[in-house]
This record gives C-alpha cells, structure tokens and sequence, in this order.
C-alpha cells in the first residue's frame, strides 16, 4: 500500500482545496518566497515563534502533499517537530541562541538517517520498520544549529539506483512526486521532493543527496538554488549510499544565501566518514559570501563543448546569463573547453571504455552492504533487498524492475582490478584532464553552463524521459563542487545555470552564484498549474 500522509481537509472538496478562480488554497501564504535571515528576524524579535512557524510548514505540507495539488514531495512529517520547536522557544526566551538556524525547520532526504521516530528507507517499502539509532552525521549538526528537523521528504527510490528504467521522483512508500510548476511534468531526481518541497515553501530550506545530478538536476526542474559540495566537505554517515568516490550531501534551497547558511551548519568532520578528513578548514563566514560584488575580477569559463547547444530556449538564456556576468564584473573567457568532456560522457552499459557505471556497481554493493549491516531487520544485505522485492513485486516493482541492484550483486570486491581501473581512470579523465587541466590552461576560478533541460513529462508507463544536456557529470566523478542558480523560465518551467569549481571551491562558488543570483533574480514561485498546454512564450 502506498503511504498516505493524512491531510485535514477541512471540507468534501476530496483535497482539492479549489478556490473560485480556480487556484489552490494553499494556507500561510504569507511564508512563500521566506528566507532564513526573515525567518530568524521574525524569530528574535518575537513577531512568531519557532512552534507557530513549524506549524505553520506542517499546514503547507498537509494542503499539498496529498490534497490539493497533490506534490507528493514529504514522505513524514516528524511527530517529534511541535515538541522540537516549544524546547528551541524556551531556550531563545533564556537568551540561548545557537545560531541563525536557531528554530528553523528543515526537511531533509529520506535516504538520511535520524535517531527518531521517522523511518529511513530511502523510498523503499522494504526497509520499513527497521530503527535508526543514530543521527547521521548532516543531522547532528543540524539539531547543533538549533534546526527543527520537519520532515523527510520524497526521492527516486534508492536515489535513483535501482532500474535503468525508474521515473524520477517515484519510491514505494511515497509515489509520484510531481513537478509545482506544472503538475504532469518531472521534478527530476533522485533529490525530487526536496527540490519540490523548497520550491514550494514547505520549510524554510532542504536536504538533498547526489552522486550525479540528484541535487542540481531536480534544482533545475523545480527553480531552485542546489549544491553539491566538495566529497567530504559534509558527512555522508548514516546516510543510504551509492558511491563512496562521488556520494555528497547538500543544501536545495530558494536563495543562495539560505544554501550558504545550510551548507555552513552541515559542514564539518565526522569521524565516522573518513573522508571528511581531508576537507581543509573553510572560512564560513556568510557575510564574505554574500558578496553583490563578488564577481568582479573573476575568470570564468564557458564549457561550450558538449555542455551547451541541447536546446534553444535554454541556449538563450545562457547567453543571457553570460552577459549577467559580464555585467557583474567577471571576466568570460569562451570557450573554455573540458578537454575530456567526450570521453567522460562515455555510453551505456558499462565497459571498458565507460568505467562510470562500473565504479557505482561496485561502491553500491559495498556501501549498501555494510550500511544494512549496521541496522537491525531481516534485510541485512543487497541479495536479501533483490529478494524482498521480488517476492513484493507488486508493490515495488509495478512500473519498473531492479536492473542495477541485480548487476552490483554480480560485482566482487573493491579489491578488483575492474574497479580499481576504472576508479583511476574516472578520477584522471575528471580530475587532471578534465577540470583541473580546463581551470590551469584557461586560468580560471569556475566554469559554467547551463543545468540542463525544462521538466519533461512523466511517463511511468514506457520509462523515464529526462533532461537533455546536463554538466554534472564531470565534478561528479572528480568528486568537486558544483552549484545550480535558476536562471529563467521555458513556457513557464524553471532552468538553471551552473557552476563548477576546483576541490574544496564551494566557499567561492557561493559567492560567484550569490552575485549572479543578485544581477538576475530569476527564481520565481510555482503556481501548480494542471497537466495540459504551456503557456506561450
């Protein structure tokens, strides 16, 4: 059975909520478009308190998810939340501020871990009622910060690792996440509700995970601000994995100073993830960020070569943007070509000559191993997972099958030399060849392109559609930042712009997209309009 989040609908309108006009009536308004340093200004000076401001989100939440518009971005609402927020009052009242989260309430990704009642299943009715008995490492910091963990929200199942043929923004538990611009169209994956749920001003800001594109591909079709960072700048413990080399965890939010202030509360050593280790001490401080003029004199590079030229309402608007950061003070160098761009998109299945998906195989299967290992359940690795579902093929497996789970089964070890090769190999064509040798040759801070393509139409029937273009791939596999800053509309869809840096660049990447955000102000709020025609042009 798929979950249901219960909804207090108030009439017999069966969750629609329609006003005369036609549109939803969608209560609290008055948060749409908020940002945290509102939120926090609103908070300190006792015009709301963190407990009305938590409920409020929740009546947001209750009137889209399953009633009107039907957004299916949260798959729980935390019942701890209310509770949460009266104890954060309490300590505001006795002068106990711990930050510019304090009393904020976020949702996070449902493939992330917390010590509570909510469950962690990463979309996946199989891992139902199986504990959590500690906060992965993003959500200890989180609590740290004074945020109210909301909520868990909607992705594609196992982030978008289980079938060659998912649709984006479908899991077992929570169904179909759809797109708030227009209702029959993708919101891109694997991050999809929380790309959804910031967009529609569900909670201040969100969590997403990404391995390649969940987090800026679902920013891009949803209109929001999505980062993710350097591998190891925030911990990936008690997080449900993919890939050890590329798996990152990162803000989705409506503006970029509200991702800068996320990112800086999650960010930090973890001794349970080794590679937070190697993350250098960054100066996070948000006022040097936030820079209007935080453009002036930067070099930036125009990945031409297989990054633009997809589509031509998208072309447009990148052109536009270029000129924005002109305007800006950045100096464009065009072109300013990934020397390996050809080689790194590589085909599909994978082989020798396309060691990306081979690498993800082997990591999975590793990764998802011990991390069932460490929970208790019947499920306590990806054999008994292959098993589960096909014994619950109905429920699980009605659109699509577990092509990928059953290809990682068939790997080894990461002793092997298949995985080794084609580990250096990603890391060389990415890294050295790849951003490395474009920002040494041309003598730049970042590059940039645009994100990818408007939200297709969702097609559970005959498999996924999905973005034309599309520039994550290369800091994916190097393991660097990239950030995605809406940039304009297409027939009223949401495109963004992104922009890519060296290893342990996010700092100067949010202050580069913080300046391009302030010269464009593209974002703009979602009216979920129902499937049909899109508006002209």
């Amino acid at each position: 059975m798929l979950f249901e989040l219960a909804v207090n609908r108030g009439d017999d309108s069966g969750g629609e909520h329609l006003t005369g006009d036609g549109t939803y009536a969608i209560p609290h308004a008055d948060l749409v478009e908020r940002d945290i340093a509102g939120l926090t200004a609103d908070l300190a000076r006792g015009a709301i308190s963190a407990r009305e401001l938590t409920q409020a989100y929740i009546d947001r939440i209750e009137a889209t998810n399953t009633a009107g518009p039907g957004l299916r971005a949260v798959n729980d609402i935390n019942p701890d939340a209310l509770d949460i927020a009266d104890r954060l009052d309490a300590e505001r009242r006795a002068g106990q501020v711990r930050g510019p989260l304090h009393g904020i309430p976020i949702l996070i990704k449902e493939n992330i871990d917390t010590a509570d009642s909510m469950p962690t299943t990463a979309g996946s009715l199989a891992l139902l009622g199986r504990s959590t008995p500690q906060d992965a490492g993003v959500v200890a910091r989180l609590r740290a910060a004074g945020a109210i963990v909301l909520g868990k929200t909607n992705l594609t199942e196992f982030a978008n690792f289980r079938s060659t043929r998912s649709s984006s923004g479908w899991s077992g538990r929570g169904g179909q996440c759809v797109n708030p611009y227009q209702l029959d169209r993708s919101p891109s994956g694997s991050s999809s509700g929380s790309g959804v749920a910031a967009s529609a001003s569900l909670a201040a800001g969100t969590l997403g995970t990404e391995t390649d594109g969940s987090i800026v591909s679902p920013a891009n079709a949803s209109g929001v601000v999505g980062m993710k960072p350097t591998v190891g700048l925030t911990s990936r413990s008690g997080v449900i994995p993919i890939s050890a080399s590329q798996d990152s965890i990162g803000p989705m939010c409506r503006t970029v100073a509200d991702a800068a202030a996320l990112l800086a509360a999650i960010a930090g050593h973890d001794e349970r993830d080794a590679a937070t280790e190697a993350a250098p001490a960054i100066d996070w401080n948000l006022d040097a960020i936030l820079d209007k003029g935080g453009l002036r004199g930067v070099r930036i590079g125009v990945a031409r070569d297989h990054y633009w030229g997809f589509h031509p309402d998208v072309e447009a608007l990148g052109e536009q943007a270029l000129r924005a950061l002109r305007e800006a003070g950045a100096e464009i160098v065009d072109p300013a070509n990934i020397p390996t761009a050809q080689a790194i998109a590589g085909g599909w299945p994978p082989s020798a000559e396309n060691p990306r998906l081979t690498v993800l195989l082997y990591e999975f299967k590793a990764g998802l191993n011990a991390y069932l290992a460490s929970r208790e359940g019947e499920i306590g690795d990806l054999a008994d997972l292959i098993a589960w579902n096909q014994a619950h093929a109905d429920q699980e497996m009605p659109w699509f099958g577990q092509e990928l789970f059953e290809m990682a089964q068939e790997c080894g070890p990461l002793t092997d030399r298949a995985y080794l090769d084609a580990l250096a190999r990603n890391h060389r064509l990415s890294r050295d060849e790849g951003i490395d040798a474009a920002l040494r040759e041309y003598r730049l801070d970042a590059i940039v392109a645009p994100t990818g393509s408007p939200a297709w139409k969702i097609d559970l029937l005959n498999g996924p559609g999905g973005s034309r273009g599309g520039c994550s791939t290369p800091p994916a596999i190097a393991g660097y930042p990239v950030i995605t800053v809406p940039m304009g509309q297409v027939h009223g869809l949401p495109v963004g712009f992104s922009f890519i840096g060296a290893a342990w660049s996010d700092a100067n990447l949010l202050r580069y997209a913080y300046a391009f955000e302030q010269m464009t102000n593209a974002r703009f709020a979602p009216g979920f309009a129902p499937s049909g025609v899109l508006p002209p042009a």
